[in-house]
């Protein structure tokens, strides 16, 4: 029983950092364009 006191707070903190950094990541741009990196590599033309 004690050691559901210290994993259900570790469970929360941990969830509530992946929900923070998911907001940061939108925040900073990250998901705005998901299509051009997957197709750069077809558009490299070399000289």
């Amino acid at each position: 029983m004690s050691v559901l006191y210290f994993l259900v707070p570790l469970a929360l903190m941990l969830a509530l950092g992946a929900v923070a950094a998911f907001y940061w990541a939108v925040r900073r741009g990250q998901f705005d364009d998901l299509d051009t990196p997957a197709v750069r590599i077809l558009l490299d033309d070399d000289n």
